[in-house]
């Protein structure tokens, strides 16, 4: 049981993970994967569970009448996958925010870069050791 939402650890293929990040792309997970293996964290990705369906809503028929048509088949759930690291207290905003990991050429990674908007970290002064 996680203390706080942004703190969750569960068991992924019988190993009890810190989760990174739930219900993310294959792309994603490859992404993730190199960037935590890079900074020495050993990935788990599992799938993640088909989101549950809700029951059809009961038609009323009149007398005499026959039964609705059966509805339409859902649309198959996309495939995503659950993404956690072995280290179980791991916490991706303390890793990001605490400057904790770097990209292969040696850039701290910032929050731009982790949520993939940017394709080259750039390493941003934190405005408390800023001079101006």
């Amino acid at each position: 049981m996680a203390i706080n939402k942004n703190h969750e650890f569960e068991e992924l293929d019988g190993i009890k993970c810190g989760i990174v990040e739930k219900n993310v792309s294959p792309e994603r997970v490859q992404f993730l994967k190199q960037l935590l293996e890079y900074n020495r964290f050993t990935v788990v990705a599992v799938p993640s569970p088909p989101p549950k369906a809700a029951p059809a809503p009961a038609v009323k028929l009149a007398e005499g009448e026959e039964s609705p048509p059966p509805p339409p088949p859902l649309p198959p759930a996309p495939e995503t996958f659950t993404v956690g690291v072995t280290d179980y207290t791991f916490n991706s905003i303390n890793a990001i925010f605490g400057r904790l990991l770097h990209t292969w050429d040696g850039h701290v990674v910032t929050q731009a870069y982790w949520q993939q908007k940017e394709t080259v970290s750039h390493d941003e002064v934190p405005y408390y050791e800023r001079t101006n």
